[in-house]
């Protein structure tokens, strides 16, 4: 009776270290103190993102032991632009970009945009690139 009063049980732990992607994917591998695979990735709601091969990723460890880790996020890189306090900026490879801006704009960098229902412009559209919408080639109203 006495031991079952000495014995805890053991509490979860987090903890994280910086490592880098050896393998890429939705289950990555990660060399921190040693290699680890099949790490599930995590990222923001509503964004999809898998770590390239070599970058430095952050992996959470968590629960009993440290031992449930996965992938949380990595350092970009290339240098991206600074922005301000609120903005998101999502970039990918070739210069990709979207930029939400503070004061309600949005950039959109890539080499073709495709859109897909309807199209509602207020306010003026720019376009560098080639946009399609519905799959066809964007022709702005004359009416």
């Amino acid at each position: 009776m006495w031991i079952s009063r000495q014995m805890k049980p053991v509490s979860a732990t987090a903890d994280a270290d910086l490592g880098v992607t050896t393998i890429s994917g939705q289950k990555a591998g990660v060399v921190t103190r040693g290699e680890v695979r099949d790490l599930p990735v995590y990222g923001p709601g509503g964004y999809l993102w898998t770590p390239a091969n070599g970058a430095a990723a952050l992996v959470i460890k968590g629960g009993p032991g440290g031992e449930e880790q996965c992938v949380a996020g990595t350092r970009p890189l290339e240098d991206v632009k600074q922005i301000a306090p609120g903005e998101v900026y999502i970039y990918g490879p070739g210069g990709n970009s979207i930029y939400l801006k503070q004061d309600g704009g949005m950039e959109i960098q890539a080499g073709q945009v495709s859109v897909t229902g309807e199209v509602s412009v207020t306010g003026g559209l720019a376009v560098s690139g080639q946009l399609t919408v519905n799959g066809q080639p964007y022709q702005p109203c004359t009416c």
